[in-house]
């Protein structure tokens, strides 16, 4: 029996949907956090994008975590 493959793919830093530290939500969780970065994976064969992850850090600090990039919108904050 034969196991399927993952194709290669290379990862790399990509594009920020906004600045640097900006407060983001994710819209699912609906938790919010500042966004750090955004990893892109990207296919080796054709340079085709297979997914992108952005990274946050809650405010005031602690654990990092990620959610993927299309599911963060920019949070408003509360008055």
């Amino acid at each position: 029996m034969t196991q399927q493959q993952k194709p290669a793919t290379t990862l790399n830093h990509g594009a920020l949907p906004y600045p640097r530290g900006t407060l983001v939500m994710d819209t699912v969780s609906e938790r919010t956090g500042r966004l750090v970065g955004v990893i892109e994976e990207r296919y080796k064969s054709n340079g085709k994008l297979h997914k992108s992850q952005a990274f946050m850090t809650p405010e005031g600090g602690g654990i990092e975590w990620d959610v993927p990039l299309e599911r963060i919108t920019r949070a408003e904050k509360p008055k």
